[in-house]
C-alpha cells in the first residue's frame, strides 16, 4: 500500500484530538461529581468558576467543549421565533392606509404562505400592480426611514433599505432573545439564527421545565427606557431606616412614616457616614468570601441588620449606585425593598432596580449593583423609550482610545434628550432594558442634536452588546413561537436508556456477525475497525460541539453497519481472489484493490445524500445527517486503510497466512450460483407496476398521515391514568375544539399514552392560546376521567406521571409547515437528481444512470405507498413527518449502494469480457455480487431491526422506513435496476451498431 506514512500520520493525530475532546466531557463530570458535594449553589458556583482544566480551559469551556445531549435525551425546550416581516414593513411605512398599499400588503401576506418568494419581493410586486406610475418612496419616506429614504429615492434604493431594516430587526431581536434566556440562567442554551430562513431564530433550552414562563419570556416586546436617577446620598437614609425598623420590629403606622422627618434622616447620617469606600468593598468581599461564619453569626448578623448585613451601602460620590449585594442575597432584598414597610418608607417617585450583569472592578464575582431611579412622569413610565434610537454603533473615544457607544435618534427624541440631559447635569441618566439597567453614565453637558455617546469602564464586547441593546429596544414587531418541542426530563432518561440499549446489542450483534461469516481474526479485525469508527466518530462530533440526540445516536449505529459494508466488499473479494488459486498476500492486496472503487462510489452516494439531508433538514434531521456523513467517512478511512495496514505489517512477518475468511457456515454460503436474475424481469417488472397501481389507490382512498410538520398544529404526548383506546379520547375532545381536526393516536401497546393532535387556533399569534389549549385537554380529560390530577400544573409537569400528564409537546405554525413540506419535496427531488448526475460521471454510461433512478424512485414510492396502506393498522406511528423524510433520503442514500457495487461489477466484466453478450455479464454480475448483497443487506437489517425493537417511539417510525428501503431496496437492485440498465444499454448499443453499418 502507497502512501503508509500519511496514513500512519492521519491516525496518530485522529487518535490524540479524539482524545483530547473527549477528555473534556471526563473533565466535567468529574468537576461536576466535586461540586456537588458543595451545599451552597452560590459556593458550587465559585468552584466552578475557579476550574482550569490542564491549566488553561475554565469550567464553562469545559461545558461548551464536551458532547453533549440534545433534548430529547436531556429533556428541555426547543422553540423556533419569527419575526413577522409584514409587521416590521407595516411599522416602517408608518401605517398607511392608502388602498394600493393596503391591498398590496394582504396580497403579499397571502401569497407568502404558498410562495418561496420573500414578503418584501411580494410586496414590492403587488404595489407595482396596484398602483402603476407610483414610486415606494411615496410610500417609505417616513420618520422611521428618515435619512435612509427620501422622497427622491429609487426603488433599489428603498427596497435596499426595508431589507437592511429587516435584518436589523432580525439581530437585534436575536440580541434581545440571548440577553433573555442569560438573564433566566439556562445552561449550555444554543441560540442561532436559521440560515435561509429570514426571520427566524431557533433557541435550544435543555432542562427547562417551565415552558409558560419561557413563552412570555420570549414573546415579549423589548423594553428600552432612559431614566433619572437620584444620587446614592438621597436615597441610602431611607435604606438604613428601613433596616433599623426591620431590626426593631416596628409597628409604625403608614400616617408615622408618610414622610422621613428631619430627625429620622440624622439618625441615619451615621450609617452613611460610615459606607466604607469602593476598594474596601472589595477587601471586604473578598474576607467574607474566604471566612468561615456560623450559621449562628450569619443569623445574628441578620437579625441586628436585617437589610444591610446583605446589602452593602455604597460610599458618596456613586451616583445612581446606592448599594452592593451578592447574588445570592438579591431574592432576600427584592422582598425587603418590596414590602408594604418599603412601600411607607421609601418615597413613592423611587424605583430600585439591579444591574444586567455582575458590576466590574471587583475582586469577588457575583455582585450586583442597585441603581436608584427616579420616576418624573405621572403615568409611571420613562421620560423617554427606546423607540426614538435610529442608530447605535460601537466605537472608539478618538481622544482616549476607549471603546463606546454612539446613538442617533429620531427629531422627536433629539429634543426630548436635550431636555433630559440639560436637567440632569452631574447626574446620571440609566439605560433600561427588560428593568434591568445596563449602563448609567454621568451627564456632563446638554446634549443637542440627538446624537451622543456613552462611555464607561467597557470592554469592545461590553459597548457591541450595548450598542445591540439600545437597537433593541426599537425592535419594530415582537417575536411569535412558530414552531416548539417540550421534552420532560424523564422522557429524556427513558431515550437515552433505550439508546444505549439499541446501540450495544446492534454492536455486539455486528461483532458475532462478522466472526461466524469470516472467522476470528478477520472477523475482529472488522470489529476493531468498528470500534476505531465509533471512537473517532465521537472525537469528531465532540470537536464540532455537537449535541448527540436519538436520531444522531441511530446515525452513528447506521455508520457502523455501513462500515461493516465495506469489510464485507473487501473480504468478499478476497475470497473470490483465494478462490482463483491466488497466494492470501496476492488476494488481500487483490481484494482491497478491487473493492476500492466500489466502496468509494458508495459511501460517496451516501455522503451526497446526507448533504442534502443537512441542508434541508432542521434539527434531529441535521444531527442524524452530521454524525452519519463523519461516521461513513471515519469508516472508510479505518476499513480501508487502517485494516489494510495492519493485514500488511503481520503478512510481511509471515503472520495470519492460514486465513481463508470463511467458516463452516460461511464456506458454501452462496458460492457459485447461477440463477437467472435477468430471465425474471417481465415478471418483476409486472409485481413492481401492480404495487405502484395498489399504492396509487391507497393513496388516493386513504392518502397519508400527515404530521403537524406539514399540516401546522400541536402534538401533545400524554400519560393517562388508565388504558383509554385512541378513538375514546377524539370522541372526548373533538366538542372541546370547535372548528378544529383533532386525532389520537396510541404509543406502544399499553394504550396509556397517547399522542394528541390538534390545529387548534394555530394561527393565532396570541401567546396565552398555549396556555388555553393546555387547560382544554386538562379539563376535557379530566372530566373523561382519563385523568385525575388535582389541577392542570400538576398535569403540565412531565415528572409526575402517577394521575395522567403532559410528557412532551410540540407545536408547529402554519408558516413552518409550508416550508417543511417545500423542502421535503425538493430534497428529495433533489437526491435523485444528484445521484443520476453521479452515476452519469462516475460510470461514463447514461444506462446505469437510468436504471438506478427509476430502481431509487420505485423504491421511495414503495415506502410511501406502505406508510399509507398501513397508518392505523400498526401500533406505532406511521406519520409523514421530517424524520420520515429522513429517513427516505437514508433509504436513497443506502440503497444506491447496492446499485453501485452490482453495475461496478458489470462495468468491470464489460471491461474484461469484451466477446460476451450483455444479457451474460448482467447475469454473471448479480451471481457474483450475490453474498456481498446479503451479507450487507443482513448486516445493516439487523442493526435497523435493533433500533426498531429497542430504539423506543421516537426512531421507530425512522427505523421502520429504512427496514422496508433495505429490503426493497435490495430486491430493486437485482429485480429493476439492473434489467432496465441492460434494456437502456442494448437500444444504445444496437443505435450504435446501426450508425456504424451505415
Amino acid at each position: 500500500m502507497q502512501n503508509k506514512g500519511i496514513v500512519i500520520v492521519t491516525a496518530v493525530l485522529l487518535t490524540l484530538a479524539s482524545i483530547f475532546y473527549l477528555s473534556f466531557s471526563v473533565a466535567t463530570s468529574y468537576y461536576d461529581s466535586q461540586a456537588a458535594k458543595i451545599k451552597d449553589p452560590i459556593d458550587q458556583q465559585n468552584y466552578k468558576d475557579s476550574v482550569k482544566y490542564l491549566g488553561i480551559y475554565s469550567y464553562q469551556k469545559c461545558l461548551e467543549t464536551q458532547i453533549g445531549l440534545g433534548l430529547d435525551l436531556k429533556g428541555g425546550m426547543n422553540v423556533i421565533l419569527e419575526i413577522s416581516v409584514p409587521d416590521v414593513v407595516d411599522v416602517l411605512a408608518d401605517h398607511k392606509t392608502d388602498a394600493a398599499y393596503v391591498k398590496s400588503m394582504e396580497q403579499a401576506k397571502k401569497e407568502e404562505e404558498t410562495s418561496q418568494s420573500d414578503f418584501i419581493s411580494l410586496f414590492i410586486k403587488y404595489y407595482h400592480q396596484n398602483a402603476p406610475g407610483h414610486r415606494l418612496a411615496e410610500v417609505f419616506a417616513t420618520q422611521q426611514l428618515k435619512g435612509k429614504v427620501s422622497t427622491q429615492s429609487s426603488d433599489a434604493e428603498v427596497e435596499k433599505a426595508l431589507r437592511e431594516e429587516v435584518q436589523s430587526a432580525i439581530d437585534n431581536s436575536y440580541n434581545v432573545v440571548r440577553n433573555r434566556i442569560d438573564k433566566f440562567g439556562v445552561v449550555q442554551p444554543n441560540i442561532q439564527k436559521l440560515e435561509g430562513q429570514q426571520g427566524r431564530i431557533m433557541v435550544e433550552m435543555p432542562g427547562i421545565r417551565e415552558p409558560e414562563r419561557i413563552r412570555k419570556l420570549l414573546q415579549g416586546s423589548a423594553n428600552l427606557e432612559f431614566w433619572e436617577t437620584f444620587n446614592s446620598e438621597e436615597v441610602t437614609p431611607y435604606l438604613a431606616q428601613i433596616n433599623q425598623r426591620l431590626a426593631a420590629g416596628s409597628s409604625a403606622t403608614a400616617a408615622d412614616t408618610t414622610a422621613v422627618s428631619d430627625s429620622t434622616a440624622a439618625k441615619a447620617e451615621p450609617a452613611k457616614a460610615e459606607a466604607k469606600p469602593k476598594f474596601q468593598i472589595k477587601n471586604d468581599a473578598k474576607s467574607a468570601a474566604k471566612a468561615t461564619e456560623t450559621d449562628a453569626q450569619l443569623a445574628l448578623a441578620k437579625k441586628q441588620n436585617p437589610l444591610l448585613a446583605m446589602l452593602q451601602l455604597a460610599p458618596q460620590g456613586s451616583l445612581s449606585v446606592v448599594g452592593y449585594a451578592n447574588v445570592r442575597d438579591t431574592a432576600a432584598i427584592n422582598k425587603i425593598i418590596t414590602s408594604e414597610l418599603a412601600k411607607q418608607v421609601l418615597p413613592s417617585n423611587l424605583k430600585l432596580l439591579w444591574g444586567a450583569k455582575p458590576a466590574d472592578g471587583l475582586s469577588v464575582k457575583n455582585v450586583f449593583e442597585l441603581y436608584a431611579i427616579k420616576v418624573t412622569q405621572s403615568n409611571g413610565r420613562a421620560p423617554l423609550e427606546g423607540d426614538v434610537i435610529t442608530d447605535a454603533t460601537d466605537q472608539f473615544n478618538n481622544v482616549t482610545g476607549a471603546p463606546e457607544v454612539s446613538m442617533t435618534m429620531n427629531s422627536d427624541g433629539a429634543r426630548r434628550w436635550a431636555a433630559l440631559t440639560k436637567a440632569n447635569v452631574g447626574k446620571a441618566i440609566a439605560i433600561v432594558l427588560d428593568d434591568a439597567v445596563y449602563s448609567a453614565p454621568r451627564v456632563n453637558g446638554e446634549i443637542p442634536g440627538g446624537q451622543s455617546s456613552i462611555s464607561g469602564n467597557f470592554t469592545i464586547e461590553d459597548t457591541k452588546d450595548l450598542a445591540n441593546t439600545l437597537k433593541s429596544g426599537r425592535m419594530p414587531a415582537p417575536a411569535r413561537i412558530v414552531q416548539e418541542d417540550v421534552v420532560g426530563p424523564s422522557l429524556g432518561a427513558q431515550s437515552i436508556q433505550q439508546g444505549l440499549i439499541s446501540f450495544v446489542v446492534a454492536f455486539v450483534l455486528l461483532m458475532i456477525y462478522m466472526i461466524v461469516m469470516y472467522d476470528l481474526i478477520p472477523g475482529m479485525m472488522a470489529n476493531l475497525a468498528l470500534i476505531l469508527n465509533l471512537f473517532f466518530t465521537l472525537g469528531i462530533l465532540t470537536s464540532f460541539q455537537a449535541a448527540l440526540t436519538m436520531p444522531g445516536i441511530a446515525g452513528i449505529v447506521l455508520s457502523l453497519g455501513i462500515a461493516v459494508d465495506a469489510n464485507v466488499l473487501i473480504y468478499e473479494r478476497t475470497k473470490e481472489e483465494l478462490h482463483k488459486g491466488k497466494q492470501l498476500k496476492q488476494a488481500i492486496e487483490a481484494g482491497y484493490g478491487n473493492a476500492f472503487s466500489a466502496i468509494f462510489d458508495s459511501n460517496l452516494t451516501s455522503i451526497i445524500t446526507g448533504v442534502i439531508l443537512y441542508v434541508f433538514g432542521t434539527g434531529p434531521i441535521r444531527g442524524f445527517a452530521t454524525t452519519l456523513i463523519i461516521g461513513i467517512c471515519c469508516s472508510f478511512f479505518t476499513a480501508v486503510y487502517l485494516t489494510r495496514l495492519v493485514y500488511e505489517h503481520k503478512m510481511k512477518k509471515d503472520k495470519w497466512l492460514n486465513q481463508n475468511f470463511t467458516t463452516k457456515i460461511s464456506r458454501k454460503f452462496l458460492q457459485g450460483t447461477n440463477i437467472g436474475f435477468m430471465s425474471m424481469y417481465r415478471k418483476t417488472f409486472t409485481i413492481a407496476g401492480i404495487a405502484v397501481v395498489l399504492f396509487a389507490i391507497s393513496f388516493a382512498v386513504r392518502g397519508l398521515s400527515k404530521s403537524i410538520d406539514f399540516t401546522g398544529g400541536r402534538n401533545y404526548v400524554i400519560k393517562l391514568e388508565k388504558a383509554v383506546e385512541p378513538e375514546q379520547v377524539t370522541a372526548v375532545l373533538r366538542p372541546a375544539f370547535p372548528n378544529s381536526t383533532v386525532s389520537a393516536i396510541a404509543l406502544g401497546t399499553d394504550h396509556k399514552t397517547i399522542r394528541i393532535s390538534t390545529n387548534y387556533k394555530i394561527d393565532s399569534n396570541n401567546p396565552a392560546v398555549d396556555n388555553e389549549v393546555e387547560d382544554i385537554l386538562f379539563k376535557s380529560l379530566s372530566s373523561a376521567g382519563m385523568v385525575t390530577q388535582k389541577s392542570v400544573e400538576v398535569f403540565k409537569n412531565p415528572d409526575v406521571r402517577a394521575g395522567g400528564s403532559i410528557i412532551s409537546s410540540a407545536k408547529v405554525g402554519p408558516s413552518v409547515a409550508k416550508d417543511i413540506t417545500y423542502g421535503a419535496i425538493i430534497s428529495v427531488i433533489f437526491a435523485l437528481i444528484a445521484i443520476f448526475l453521479y452515476i452519469l460521471i462516475r460510470f461514463h454510461n447514461v444506462a446505469f444512470s437510468v436504471g438506478s433512478t427509476v430502481a431509487l424512485a420505485l423504491d421511495t414510492i414503495i415506502v410511501i405507498g406502505f406508510y399509507s396502506a398501513l397508518w392505523g393498522l400498526v401500533p406505532f406511528s406511521l406519520e409523514i413527518d421530517q424524520t420520515f423524510i429522513g429517513a427516505i433520503l437514508t433509504v436513497i442514500g443506502y440503497s444506491i449502494n447496492d446499485k453501485v457495487v452490482v453495475f461496478d461489477r458489470i462495468r468491470e466484466n464489460l471491461g474484461l469480457y469484451k466477446k460476451r453478450d450483455y444479457w451474460t455479464i448482467f447475469n454473471d454480475s448479480l451471481n457474483e455480487t450475490l453474498a456481498r448483497t446479503i451479507n450487507t443487506s443482513s448486516t445493516t437489517l439487523l442493526v435497523l431491526l435493533c433500533i426498531f425493537f429497542l430504539g423506543g417511539d421516537s426512531i421507530r417510525s425512522f427505523s421502520f422506513a429504512m427496514i422496508l428501503g433495505v429490503v426493497f431496496g435490495t430486491l430493486s437492485s437485482i429485480f429493476i435496476a439492473a434489467p432496465i440498465a441492460y434494456i437502456t444499454l442494448g437500444r444504445k448499443a444496437n443505435k450504435t451498431s446501426e450508425v456504424k453499418a451505415a
